[in-house]
C-alpha cells in the first residue's frame, strides 16, 4: 500500500518581490522617507544615517487583484527601536486596515506570515516602517511573495520553509531533509529511506537522544483571520511504540489544544518493516475563529525512539466531515436588551426576576449603557425588593472545549449596601455544580463598569447571572447592560481606538489657531464641580481636556489628528465627551481640508450635558486629503472643564446611530446657528449626531477561569 500526493504549487501573485535588482512595482510615498536598495545585499532599507529628521517611510505595492485566498509572506528584519507595519489600502477608504505589526528588534531574518482573505476590490499592500530614537535603529526587507495558498501549507521545498519554525531543544530538533540525505542512516539499516522520499521534508530522530520525553516541537505561523475546514498532511514513523506524534493548536495565550494523534501500528494496516515504510495520509478537522499556531510535537519515550518525517501540509475551506458541526456564531449570546430579552430566560421557581426597565438619564442618575436613553435590565428594584431572594439570568447554550470572552457592563444604583449583589457562574445541563468565573466587589456607584472575562470549559455551558438579596437592610439595586461574547481571549483595543493611555495617537495641538491646549489628565480635574471624575475606558486612565481655570472666557483649544486619506465613501467618527460644569462653553468638531478659508463643521454641543460621559457619532465624506479638529471653547465661568476620550476612526457608516430625536434636532439647529463657519465644498459631507450615549466612567477587569 502506498500514498501518492500530488501537490499544486502556489503561484505567485503581483506585489512579490526578492528585491535583487529593483524594488519591482513598489514605490516609496513621497511625503514620507524613502526605501533604499542596499548595494551590498538583496534587500530594501530605511536607516538612520541617511536621514535627517527622525520619521517613517512608506512603501506602496502594486494592485493585488481578487482571490479566493492568499498569503502574503514578508522577510524582514528590524533594529532598534523601529515599528513596522503591514496594511492593506482599498481606494476610496481614509482608513488603511492593520493586517500586521511589530516593534521587536531581532539580530537575524525573521519570517511574517499574513491570510489575506477574498476581496470584492482591488486592493495595495502598504508597508511602514518607522525609525526611533535609539542609535543604530534601521528596518529592512529581504522578499516579499504573495501566492494562492494558505499561510499553514507547505511543501518545504523553499529556503523559509513557509515560515514554519523549530522551537529549539537542546537534544531534540526538527530538521529538513533533502531526498539525498543520508541524516536518517543511524546503523538501523532504514538509509534506504533516500529511496522513497522526494524534494525536502521536516523530520525527527532520535539519534541526540540524552534522556527520555525528549520534546521536538515545529510551530506554523499564526493565523491572522478566522478560518475552518479540512487540514491534510502526510507522516512517516518507525518505531512508533518509543514515540508519540501529536498535532496541537496553540492561542495567542499559549494554551494548548489537542486536535490529533498518530495511532500505534497495530492500529494501521501497514507493513512498519523499514524496507516498505510508506507515506501515511491524515485529514483533521480544523476550526481557527481566533488567532492559533500549529504544533507537529513528537515526545521521545524510549530507548529506541526511531524517528518521524513530515510533509505536504495542506488546507481546504470544507470540513473534512461532512458531519463536522459548523464553528459556533458567539453573537447568539449579543444583548444591548433594547427589543426585549434576546435568547436570555429566566425560571419561575425564582422569587424575583431581572426587569427589563429605561431610567430618563439627568445630573444625578445615569441612564442604561447603550444610548442613555435605552433599555437594561435591573435587579434587587425598590418595586420588587424582599428578604432572602435570589434572580437568575441565563445566557444560550455554548459549546465545550472551546475559548470565550464575555464582556458585559453593570452598575450599582440605589442607598442601600452593595456587597456582592452581583455573580456569575458557568452553569452545566448535566446536573454537575455550577462553577464560578466572577463576582462583584467595587462599590462604586452609578456608573456603568465593564467586566472582561476570558472563560474556557471542556462541556457545554451556559452563563447565569446571579443577583442575591439576603435581607433588605444588606442589598441595593444592580443593573446589566451590554452583554457580548466573542471566540477566544478578550482582545486588544483596535489601532484605530485612541483611549489616550499611550499618548496623543497623532494628535497635534493646532498652535496657530488656538488660545489654549488641550492636557493629558488622569482622575477629576483641579476644579471642584466640573470635569470627569476619571476617563471613560477604565475610570483610572487618562484622557484629554481643557483646564478653565488656566483660560479666558471665549478661548479656544484645537486639537488636530493625523492626516486622512481621501473617502468617496462614508466614514464614522465616535468619540465620548464630558461637558459638565455650571459655566460649560462649547465642543466642536471639524473637517478641515487646507483648500477652503473655513473649516466645514461636522458637529457640535454646548452648555451642562450631565455628569456622565456621553457620545457622538458622526457620519461624513470628503474625497480629498483631510484633517479631523476638535475644538473646545472656555465658558463664562472656571467651571467649564470639558473632556474627550476614546476617539475611534471606523470604515462605513456609523453602526449604531440610534439616537433620541430630540439629540437629532438639537445637533442640527446649532449646526445651522454657526455663521463664522462658510459652507465646505460640495465634495464633502456629514451626517453627524451628538451623542446621547450615558455612561459613567467604567473601570475593566480581566479574568481567566480555565476549568
Amino acid at each position: 500500500c502506498s500514498f501518492l500526493s500530488v501537490t499544486a504549487k502556489a503561484e505567485l501573485l503581483p506585489g512579490s518581490c526578492s528585491f535583487q535588482d529593483s524594488i519591482c512595482d513598489y514605490m516609496s510615498d513621497p511625503d514620507f522617507l524613502s526605501w533604499t536598495l542596499d548595494p551590498s545585499g538583496h534587500f530594501i532599507t530605511v536607516e538612520e544615517q541617511v536621514q535627517e529628521d527622525q520619521g517613517k517611510a512608506v512603501l506602496l505595492g502594486p494592485d493585488v487583484e481578487q482571490q479566493d485566498w492568499s498569503c502574503f509572506r514578508m522577510v524582514y528584519q528590524v533594529t532598534g527601536s523601529t515599528f513596522l507595519q503591514v496594511q492593506k489600502r482599498t481606494d476610496g477608504e481614509s482608513f488603511d486596515q492593520v493586517l500586521w505589526t511589530t516593534q521587536s528588534p531581532s539580530e537575524s531574518w525573521l519570517i511574517a506570515s499574513i491570510d489575506l482573505q477574498n476581496s470584492t476590490e482591488t486592493f495595495k499592500i502598504v508597508i511602514e516602517g518607522k525609525l526611533g530614537e535609539e542609535e543604530g535603529s534601521s528596518v529592512s526587507i529581504f522578499e516579499i511573495k504573495i501566492s494562492d495558498k494558505y499561510c499553514i501549507e507547505c511543501d518545504f521545498e523553499e529556503d523559509h520553509l513557509c515560515g514554519y519554525t523549530n522551537e529549539w531543544n537542546r537534544y531534540m530538533n526538527w530538521r529538513v531533509g533533502r531526498s539525498d540525505d543520508t541524516a536518517l542512516n543511524d546503523g538501523t539499516g532504514y538509509d534506504a529511506l533516500s529511496l522513497i522520499l522526494t524534494g525536502q521534508y521536516m523530520f525527527v530522530d532520535s539519534t541526540d537522544t540524552k534522556s527520555f520525553q525528549e520534546v521536538a516541537k515545529l510551530v506554523s505561523p499564526m493565523t491572522t483571520v478566522p478560518m475552518s475546514g479540512c487540514l491534510n498532511f502526510q507522516y512517516q514513523q518507525y518505531h512508533a511504540g518509543d514515540h508519540l506524534f501529536t498535532l496541537f493548536s496553540r492561542d495567542q495565550a499559549g494554551q494548548y489544544q489537542e486536535l490529533w494523534r498518530a495511532d500505534l501500528p497495530e492500529n494501521n494496516n501497514v507493513n512498519w518493516s523499514p524496507e516498505t515504510r510508506v507515506w501515511i495520509p491524515v485529514q483533521v478537522d480544523l476550526k481557527a475563529p481566533y488567532p492559533i499556531e500549529l504544533v507537529f510535537e513528537v515526545a521521545f519515550n524510549g530507548p529506541h525512539g526511531g524517528y518521524v518525517i513530515l510533509d505536504e501540509i495542506s488546507f481546504s475551506p470544507e470540513f473534512c466531515n461532512a458531519g463536522t458541526e459548523p464553528t459556533f456564531d458567539p453573537s447568539v449570546a449579543n444583548c444591548d436588551f433594547e427589543s426585549g430579552y434576546c435568547r436570555y430566560v429566566q425560571t419561575q421557581i425564582d422569587s424575583s426576576l431581572w426587569r427589563r426597565v429605561s431610567v430618563r438619564p439627568n445630573i444625578y442618575t445615569a441612564g442604561d449603557h447603550t444610548t442613555g436613553a435605552g433599555s437594561f435590565l435591573l435587579a434587587n428594584s425598590r418595586f420588587s425588593l424582599q428578604s432572602g431572594y435570589v434572580s437568575r439570568l441565563f445566557g444560550p447554550p455554548m459549546p465545550g472545549n472551546q475559548k470565550y470572552c464575555l464582556k458585559f457592563f453593570y452598575s450599582l444604583r440605589g442607598l442601600s449596601g452593595t456587597d456582592q449583589v452581583l455573580s456569575a457562574y458557568l452553569y452545566y445541563g448535566d446536573g454537575s455544580k455550577q462553577e464560578p468565573i466572577w463576582t462583584q466587589n467595587y462599590k462604586i456607584r452609578n456608573v456603568w463598569i465593564a467586566v472582561e472575562l476570558t472563560i474556557q470549559s471542556q462541556k457545554n455551558a451556559q452563563v447565569v447571572f446571579i443577583s442575591t438579596c439576603k435581607n433588605i437592610w444588606s442589598c441595593g439595586s444592580v443593573g446589566l447592560d451590554d452583554i457580548k461574547v466573542t471566540l477566544g481571549d478578550c482582545a486588544l483595543l483596535a489601532p484605530s481606538h485612541c483611549d489616550f493611555e499611550a499618548g496623543l495617537c497623532g494628535f497635534t495641538q493646532d498652535k496657530e489657531g488656538d488660545s489654549g491646549d488641550w492636557m493629558l489628565a488622569r482622575g477629576p480635574t483641579p476644579t471642584s464641580y466640573t470635569g470627569p471624575r476619571g476617563d471613560h475606558t477604565t475610570g483610572v486612565g487618562h484622557y484629554l481636556h481643557i483646564e478653565a481655570s488656566v483660560m479666558l472666557a471665549g478661548h479656544k483649544a484645537r486639537l488636530l489628528s493625523s492626516s486622512l486619506r481621501v473617502s468617496r465613501k462614508t466614514q464614522c467618527l465616535q468619540f465620548y465627551y464630558h461637558m459638565y460644569g455650571s459655566g460649560i462653553g462649547q465642543l466642536s468638531v471639524y473637517l478641515q481640508t487646507g483648500q477652503e478659508n473655513q473649516d466645514k463643521l461636522l458637529w457640535t454641543s454646548h452648555g451642562e450635558q450631565g455628569i456622565s460621559w456621553l457620545r457622538a457619532s458622526v457620519n461624513y465624506q470628503c474625497d480629498r486629503q483631510h484633517q479631523i479638529v476638535f475644538e473646545a471653547t472656555r465658558g463664562a465661568s472656571v467651571r467649564s472643564d470639558i473632556a474627550i476620550d476614546d476617539v475611534v476612526f471606523e470604515r462605513g457608516p456609523c453602526r449604531e446611530m440610534d439616537l433620541s430625536q430630540k439629540r437629532k434636532r438639537i445637533s442640527h439647529e446649532l449646526t445651522k446657528s454657526q455663521p463664522s463657519r462658510r459652507e465646505a465644498a460640495p465634495s464633502c459631507s456629514t451626517n453627524g449626531q451628538a451623542g446621547g450615549f450615558v455612561e459613567g466612567s467604567i473601570l475593566r477587569i480581566t479574568m481567566r477561569n480555565f476549568l
